[in-house]
């Protein structure tokens, strides 16, 4: 019971506050329409005083506009027309066709103009080093001191080529088995005063291209494929090989050797033998009797 009379109460109050509040509005709605109708009882006297009927809205417009007052602007004088010049097209700009025309076109161009330079490029000619080319072997009279300490045989890896002296006598027996380009190193000691010549050997058996080494007991050369061997100028001596070993065209100029390893002369055919030079001692591969 107690807990019922305070929300009777509440409700109470709360309808109280919604009957002042509508009583309220009510009020301002009746006096704002009474302003209304005062206003409208005061423009229909007024309206009367001046003729018999009010004035409609065309003619107060009408009034309006009889009685505004129009400004003249000033005149001011156009300039001359100048002359029709039509533009250029290449002005008013690129479609979007054209730009991609021009696009293509031009990579065309470019890939066009690559390829024709890298081929230039390739066939140019250019200065190359090492196998292939003309190698400044060195000084004659170092050269020949070098190929006495080594044992009779100077290997140059960038020419793939042995270097070997020949004796100034069989220079005459040489002048009619070989050709010139061989012959300037080999009669390099006769025409110019050395003690010996020399020859350039390319390294590779004329048999099957094996590399061939050198042999120092005999003072050969002895292919380790298949025994094929040859004397210490490269002539062949024995084995499968169908001649000797292939040589290098040479020049010596100012007491300099060069070696063109880009000329490879066929060696000597089977049974030159200019030097007759024996083995100097045991092989190091064997009898070579064949394969």
């Amino acid at each position: 019971m107690v807990v019922v009379i305070p929300i009777v109460l509440l409700v109470a109050l709360a309808g109280v506050l919604l009957v002042g509040t509508s009583r309220r509005r009510e009020q301002r709605a009746a006096g704002l329409s009474r302003e209304a109708r005062r206003s409208d009882k005061a423009s229909l006297v007024l309206s009367a005083g001046d003729g018999d009927t009010a004035p409609t809205g065309r003619q107060v417009e009408q009034e309006a506009i009889a009685t505004r007052k129009v400004v003249d602007a000033p005149v001011v004088e156009s300039a001359p027309a100048e002359p029709f010049v039509a533009p250029d097209p290449l002005a008013l700009g690129v479609s979007r066709r054209q730009f991609f025309n021009r696009s293509i076109v031009g990579m065309m161009g470019l890939g066009l103009s690559g390829f024709g330079g890298a081929c230039i490029a390739f066939l140019w000619p250019q200065g190359v080093s090492g196998f292939g080319s003309k190698i400044k072997v060195g000084n004659m009279i170092e050269l020949l001191a070098e190929i006495k300490d080594k044992n009779g045989f100077v290997y140059r890896p960038e020419g793939r080529m042995w270097i070997t002296a020949y004796p100034n006598g069989a220079v005459e027996k040489a002048r009619t088995a070989y050709s010139s380009p061989e012959l300037t190193g080999m009669a390099a000691g006769v025409e110019s005063g050395f003690e010996s010549g020399v020859v350039a050997l390319y390294q590779k058996c004329p048999h099957l291209g094996c590399r061939v080494p050198e042999c120092v007991s005999s003072q050969w050369f002895e292919c380790p494929c298949h025994g094929s061997q040859f004397n210490q100028v490269g002539e062949k001596r024995g084995g499968p090989a169908p001649r000797g070993m292939d040589r290098f065209a040479m020049s010596v100029v100012d007491g300099v050797l060069t070696v063109d390893t880009g000329t490879i002369v066929q060696g000597p055919p089977i049974g030159t033998n200019t030097t007759g030079q024996e083995a100097e001692g045991p092989h190091c591969i064997g009898a070579a009797g064949g394969h």
